[in-house]
This record gives C-alpha cells, sequence and structure tokens, in this order.
C-alpha cells in the first residue's frame, strides 16, 4: 500500500487534502496519514484517512516509534511539515529506506545550514544573493533588526529605531543578532515556493507578496512575477541536497529591484495553499517520483499570476469526542 505519512499534522488540512486528492487519482486505495503529538486535537489528523499520536521530537522514542507506526499503517512515502524534526529525519534517511520508506526531505548538511541565520547569511553570499548586513553589538547602526541566530515564527523579533529601545536583555543575550533594518516603505516581502526533483534541480518557483502575516505565517497573499523571479532562478537552478518543497523568503527593493535574502526553510510552508491552487502541483509530484519513478518532472512556470488568496478559520467537528 502505498501511504503517505504527513508528520507534525497539526492544522494542515489543505496540505492533507492536496495530497489526497493527487494520490487517490495514481493509487484509489492508498491513504494519507497524519501524525501529531497530539492528533485528538489536531484538526488536520481528523481530515485525514488516519492518524496516530507520536512522541514529541525531543523524546528519545520519537525515531524509534515513528518508524515502528510507519512499517505498521504501510507508510511508504513521509512529509515532514516543521523545522525542528528535518534534521533528525534527514540524518535517519538511510534507516527508514532500508525498511522501504522514502522521506523527502533535503540532504542532512544542507538542512543544518538553514537551521542557523548566520549560516544561512554565508550561503546567501556564496550564491550571490544580498542579505541583511550584522552588526557588531558595540558598533550598530539604528535603526535595527533584531532576531536570534536559531528562532522561528517571529519569537524573540524586534524593530528598534531609538537607543532607549535597547536594554540590557538585548545585549547580553549571545543568540540574538543586530542586524540591518530593510524598511518596508522602501522594501516589498516575498515567499517563493520552489520545486526541487530528487537531483536537486529547480522545476517551479512561486512567488507570493506577503500582504498580511499572523503568528508567522501568511494570512494574505497575492502571486506575482518580476525581474527577480529570473534573477533568482538562475542563483537557485541547482543547490546541491535540496529536494521536495523549499520556502524562502526575499525583500525586494521597490525601486532598484535588489534582493535580499531572509530565510530558507527547506519544507512545505504555511502559504503553499496559495502556490498549489495558482497551479504549482508539488503533491503531484512528489508522488510521482517518489512512489511512480518517474524521472524527469518537467519545469513548470504556467502558474496563475495576480491570484490573491484570502484565509479564515474554519472548523473540524469531531462528534462524540471524549477527553
Amino acid at each position: 500500500m502505498n501511504n503517505i505519512l504527513i508528520t507534525s499534522a497539526g492544522r494542515r488540512v489543505s496540505l492533507v487534502r492536496f495530497f489526497q486528492s493527487e494520490l487517490k487519482k495514481g493509487f484509489p486505495e492508498a491513504k494519507v496519514i497524519a501524525a501529531d503529538a497530539m492528533p485528538d486535537l489536531s484538526s488536520a489528523c481528523h481530515v485525514a484517512d488516519g492518524f496516530f499520536k507520536i512522541p514529541r521530537i525531543s523524546s528519545p522514542d520519537y525515531l524509534p516509534e515513528l518508524l515502528r507506526l510507519s512499517i505498521a499503517h504501510q507508510v511508504k512515502l513521509i512529509i515532514p511539515t516543521i523545522d525542528t524534526e528535518l534534521l533528525i529525519l534527514a540524518q535517519n534517511i538511510g534507516l527508514f529506506r532500508e525498511n522501504g520508506i522514502e522521506i523527502v526531505v533535503s540532504d542532512y548538511e544542507t538542512v543544518k545550514i538553514f537551521r542557523h541565520k548566520r549560516a544561512t547569511h554565508d550561503f546567501f553570499a556564496a550564491h550571490g544573493i544580498n542579505f541583511a548586513k550584522e552588526f557588531d553589538k558595540s558598533d550598530y547602526k539604528l535603526p535595527l533588526y533584531i532576531k536570534p541566530f536559531d528562532g522561528s515564527r517571529s519569537v524573540d523579533n524586534f524593530i528598534i529605531t531609538e537607543a532607549s529601545q535597547l536594554t540590557d536583555y538585548h545585549f547580553s543575550n549571545e543568540k540574538l543578532m543586530f542586524l540591518e533594518y530593510l524598511d518596508h516603505k522602501k522594501f516589498t516581502e516575498y515567499t517563493i515556493d520552489l520545486y526541487y526533483d530528487k537531483s536537486s534541480r529547480l522545476k517551479c518557483f512561486i512567488p507570493r507578496k506577503r500582504i498580511e502575516v499572523r503568528d508567522g505565517e501568511v494570512n494574505k497573499a497575492i502571486t506575482k512575477r518580476g525581474k527577480f523571479v529570473e534573477e533568482l532562478w538562475q542563483k537557485m537552478e541547482f543547490i546541491e541536497g535540496f529536494r521536495g518543497c523549499i520556502t524562502f523568503q526575499v525583500f525586494v527593493h521597490s525601486e532598484t529591484e535588489a534582493i535580499y535574502g531572509i530565510e530558507i526553510n527547506p519544507r512545505f510552508g504555511g502559504g503553499y495553499p496559495l502556490s498549489y491552487l495558482a497551479g504549482g502541483n508539488f503533491p503531484k509530484w512528489i508522488i510521482e517520483e517518489y512512489l511512480m519513478g518517474n524521472e524527469s518532472i518537467p519545469v513548470f512556470n504556467q502558474w496563475e499570476e495576480n491570484l490573491m488568496m484570502l484565509r479564515y478559520d474554519d472548523e473540524v467537528l469531531v462528534h462524540n469526542f471524549k477527553e
């Protein structure tokens, strides 16, 4: 059975549904299964064809339980969705492959780069992509953007416009980086969904202009083309170790169109539904590559421009729920 497992499913209802739709076309009997540390309270788990509980990623039981349950549920393909699980899964691709299970994740050394903001900046420099300058804490220039080198979801991020806003916490916390502030009045923020095949070659590139963000995840966005698309494609056409969906956040200067890399997450991002609905069918390509053996995914550029997504909260009801 060619079942697919989506880990740390949480609220990723749309992602589950996309994989269900595409999987049924090729394998009508196969299932999309979800896993979560609290599956009873996960909307995506209740929408999936089945679900199971796994230990938290910090637990020593996480990996053996994930493997055991994947085998028990006849899983052939695993789709990770959060940053903290990427390293351990990338490190154990071989273990799962020995048991007939593929994990759609970039190489371990590649994933490790993007867990550290300074290493990410080194990656940008190596590929000719601008990035915000980092200041020494004893010699900085206002305004500043402060964030931790290992942070996520905008936790401990600060915009500093006056010296009086700086506190001992900013100076003493060794994780906090003092960065050049890229003013939103001068830059437009885009998040790009990229699809890389098994050979780490870029096959699709869909940028969305971020209109509104809620809790670090895009809430309103619109697909856009521009000169920066061609420029970044050339720089990102082959990145050794990249596989599957890569989420790339950039700032583009409104006048010069200079591109500044912000961060890369080698996984599906929360805003991916817009790319799928614009024509970027990553689930289909993943299924073709990893379950059907198709080694020639074509380049896809015919996605719909100026498609706007306005998100809202919806309900998943669980009848006769027992605590």
